[in-house]
């Protein structure tokens, strides 16, 4: 590992004015679970590292049936996949918190690192495009707001400005008869990366199994994130049933546009979209009846 310096900001207003002195020599140091390997193993040298530590402010969860759920950007996995109110109100969030890497990971690794290193299949920004999640995002010219899936720009590379910092996400609270689910296909049980992964969340009308609204978004099967918004249309405004599920998962299917590489080929990735979307719809279906 090559020598960089170190700094521990006791605000955001001074970790912003270290990232803006610094530009694009510096890198945030939040659980540490990305960027440690990549300074180790992956040939990364930044000339500075900007540790989040000291910021109480963006750790911790908040939640008010009105104002919805805020998640602080530096909350690890594991409190977020053990709060009551994630794992009953938010499921698919709790799902995608819930089998990111080893406990050890969990108990390190950050909401908002997970969706700055802005990798096509990171476990939780699936779950937060279906949950509605608005990002917090805080820089030298004040903050910002902006839909989670718009800060995917590529693998590996995001919408956010060398000068500014993730600092929390706004999930509004579901309606009644929503559930939300989120799954992946990963070659191994733990410690592994999504081959495909798929997060559903669906709102029942309040008098029969109709479909209100349905959002469906799908992880490593293209260079970002993406809704399958075709699938979503059909399923709104009809009565759930296999038939359906199964003509929505061939829409959300041919939204996919995966590459082959040692992990799994192109026609897998794209087969896999569908059986696992219609999977998903189900069980989505399941948690909105029983909510």
């Amino acid at each position: 590992m090559h020598r960089f310096e170190y700094f521990a900001p006791e605000s955001l207003d001074e970790a912003i004015t270290l990232l803006k002195e610094h530009g694009d020599g510096v890198k945030l140091l939040a659980g540490g679970t990305d960027l440690l390997v990549q300074m180790k193993e992956a040939g990364l040298h930044p000339a500075a590292v900007v540790s989040l530590h000291a910021l109480t402010e963006l750790r911790g969860l908040e939640f008010d049936e009105a104002d919805g759920l805020h998640v602080g950007a530096a909350t690890d996995m594991a409190t977020i996949e053990a709060f009551a109110v994630v794992r009953e109100r938010f499921a698919a969030l709790a799902d995608g918190a819930g089998v990111l890497g080893s406990v050890q990971t969990r108990n390190m690794a950050t909401l908002g690192g997970n969706i700055a290193n802005a990798a096509p299949s990171a476990d939780t920004a699936p779950p937060l495009v279906v949950l509605d999640a608005i990002a917090e995002i805080a820089g030298p010219d004040g903050s910002r707001r902006l839909p989670v899936g718009e800060i995917f720009a590529g693998p590996g590379t995001s919408t956010l400005a060398p000068d500014e910092i993730l600092v929390g996400f706004h999930l509004p609270t579901p309606p009644a008869r929503t559930g939300s689910v989120y799954q992946r296909h990963t070659p191994r049980k733990i410690m592994d990366i999504a081959v495909v992964g798929v997060a559903v969340q669906l709102t029942l009308a309040t008098d029969a199994d109709t479909i209100r609204e349905a959002r469906i978004c799908l992880g490593a099967v293209a260079p970002t994130v993406i809704r399958a918004r075709e699938a979503e249309e059909a399923l709104t405004d009809h009565e759930a049933s296999d038939e359906l599920f199964a003509q929505a998962a061939e829409m959300a299917q041919a939204a996919a546009s995966p590459i082959s590489d040692v992990r799994g080929s192109a026609e897998f990735r794209r087969y896999l979209a569908g059986v696992m979307t219609k999977r998903c719809l189900g069980i989505a279906l399941e948690r909105a009846k029983g909510a």
